[in-house]
């Protein structure tokens, strides 16, 4: 027996309760009752996919369907896959320790680039063959991805069945029909994969091919079998009625956001140039607060959490952000609960909601700034003024609070040196507005944290066009911000340039970086976000033996008329647009954000709707 082989070996892993299942809230059936098994695979660690929310969300989704069962499964650590690959344990899924090989689907939530290597380690530990075209041709195994990386999932294509667009709570039951009803009919893979293409957000690698220039450009794209020419993503339309769970899978051991979690609204209306999620989840949609505090007491009074975090890519925009807090901390406040709300903005920040958050949280604030000058921030399209930035300090040091955090990028286009003694220069500034204040926290030092990420562009921005800078450029601007600290009250923290270097590989790459990718996991990579697995030696490697120019990718600026490997899929926003925020950008003019005035992304014109009425 398969949990007889786990369990023997549990004791000479670290934290075994990651493999053994079990836990409060997973569901477990009878396998003779089920027509369609799903295993939803994490490509990290347990302590960080179960603090997932989609996985959370589709987890209890597909469950609701009494001959559906979805079951979880992760990356297991090297440990723990050693003593897998010792003893002939194949990849197992956690609700029935079943090999999920011998499930209908293999679904992948792709988060992040750097977890592409862990899914064909993941493949190879199931007994799965890792390229789709070498899988049978009978129907099963379906191997399937979501997610925001797979808004270009070019370099994934040769080792996925389908890829999924958009958001899952519809089209995953769909999908899970139409092969239920294939499968009872004896169909092929193929056919069912044709049948999927029909789908819409459905994507089918195999269907489509690609030509290039002698440049290396892509010059076209190729149909077959009736698949259609442009696959266009799905969206939820009415998000204060969709789905979401009132109970969640609650683990043994602590994880990464250990606490209940509830999404207040998902889309941005900000049009930051640089981010691609204010892109790719739009249209702007919310929930009413009464929603919001529904979901958030049936979450803490079904798991037992005394901590809830509210989530979306910016809380404050809430148009309701008032009534919502009101009603969340009368409850809240009541069962002792600890309310989180990450994702503020420094532009919409008022002493009315200090005092709110006051009432849940007595930590340090976080406010993304993102660029050192204001040329820079217009640059961004950020839409903050340093006044703004100022001033909602001063309110933080004048409710309590001595701590604020700042959040910065390094190599966005048109940046200079003066950008990044910007940095230095504005965070100086904070540190003397403390000083300033005659009722600030007494007996108390300022401390400002500044965390420096390296600008990385993404397909689906208006930034996709731009090249990032080299390894040589980064580590410039690192030493300069360096050397222009001058106090210790200011701490600063900055990624390996080496790592957004292959994020930016990967993002913007296309079908032919397949091989690389598959060529670095046979050389030995996987768990490439971690700083003490990454092997960037082995990547160059890699793409060395397969005569790739990782330069083609990162650091070369694509023409505004070449085809780029993602124009084939629709995520609402058009092109057009995109060149003309990226023309604007160069401007240093920025746009007003969708509350303000509708900027013609393109999102209307493809919903038939308002992004607000």
């Amino acid at each position: 027996m398969l949990k007889e082989k786990i369990e023997k070996h549990l004791l000479e892993v670290q934290k075994p309760s990651r493999y053994i299942g079990g836990e409060t809230g997973s569901i477990i059936k009878d396998i003779s009752k089920i027509d369609v098994r799903f295993a939803f695979c994490f490509p990290d660690s347990y302590d960080i996919g179960m603090s997932h929310l989609g996985m959370k969300i589709l987890y209890s989704l597909i469950n609701e369907r009494e001959n559906y069962w979805c079951e979880r499964c992760f990356a297991p650590s090297e440990d723990f896959e050693a003593v897998m690959r010792e003893n002939d344990i194949p990849l197992y899924a956690l609700e029935s320790l079943d090999p999920i090989k011998d499930f209908d689907f293999i679904g992948f939530t792709m988060q992040y680039e750097l977890s592409y290597t862990n899914v064909l380690n993941m493949l190879d530990l199931a007994g799965i063959p890792v390229f789709a075209s070498e899988r049978s041709e009978e129907l099963g195994q379906i191997v399937v991805a979501g997610g925001p990386c797979v808004c270009n999932p070019e370099p994934l294509a040769d080792f996925f069945d389908l890829f999924i667009l958009g958001e899952g709570e519809e089209v995953n039951l769909e999908l899970m029909d139409l092969y239920n009803e294939m499968k009872k009919s004896g169909a092929t893979r193929k056919e069912f994969l044709i049948r999927a293409a029909q789908i819409e957000g459905v994507y089918v690698p195999s269907l489509y091919s690609f030509n290039y220039n002698e440049d290396g450009t892509i010059s076209g794209v190729e149909t077959k079998d009736g698949a259609p020419a442009v696959v266009r993503k799905r969206i939820i339309k009415d998000f204060d009625k969709v789905y979401y769970p009132d109970n969640f899978v609650v683990p043994f051991t602590e994880i990464v956001h250990d606490r209940a979690s509830v999404e207040v609204l998902r889309g941005c209306i900000r049009g930051c140039r640089f981010c691609q999620a204010g892109f790719i989840y739009r249209p702007f949609r919310e929930k009413t607060p009464d929603t919001i505090c529904g979901e958030t007491k049936a979450l803490c009074g079904n798991t037992g959490y005394d901590e809830v975090s509210l989530v979306s890519l910016s809380t404050s925009d809430h148009s309701q952000i008032d009534e919502m807090l009101t009603k969340l901390i009368d409850y809240t406040a009541e069962e002792r609960i600890n309310l989180s709300l990450p994702s503020l903005r420094a532009d919409n920040f008022s002493e009315e909601l200090l005092e709110k958050i006051r009432k849940v949280r007595k930590s340090g604030l976080t406010f993304a700034a993102e660029g050192g000058t204001q040329r820079l921030r217009d640059v961004i399209n950020k839409n903050v003024s340093e006044e703004e930035i100022m001033n909602t300090c001063r309110i933080a040091f004048e409710g309590g609070y001595s701590a604020v955090k700042l959040y910065f990028m390094m190599g966005l286009p048109t940046e200079t040196d003066e950008d990044i003694v910007g940095i230095a220069d504005l965070a100086q500034r904070i540190v003397d507005l403390f000083y300033s204040i005659e009722n600030r926290p007494k007996g108390k030092s300022v401390q400002i944290s500044i965390s420096v990420a390296t600008f990385v562009p993404k397909p689906f921005t208006p930034f996709q066009f731009e090249p990032q800078d080299t390894r040589e450029m980064i580590e410039h601007k690192q030493k300069l911000l360096m050397d222009s600290i001058k106090t210790k009250k200011i701490r600063v923290s900055y990624h390996n340039p080496d790592v957004s270097m292959l994020e930016a590989i990967l993002a913007k790459g296309d079908r032919r970086l397949c091989k690389a990718v598959y060529a670095a996991w046979k050389n030995g990579c996987k768990f490439d976000s971690w700083d003490e697995y990454f092997k960037y030696d082995k990547w160059l490697e890699a793409f060395e033996e397969c005569g790739i120019d990782p330069s083609f990718y990162a650091n070369r600026r694509f023409d505004y008329d070449e085809i780029l490997p993602w124009d084939h899929l629709d995520y609402y926003i058009s092109k057009e647009f995109f060149i003309r925020e990226n023309k604007t950008a160069h401007q240093a003019v920025t746009t007003p954000n969708c509350r303000q005035k509708c900027s013609g992304c393109g999102v209307t014109a493809r919903t038939g709707g308002k992004c607000f009425e």
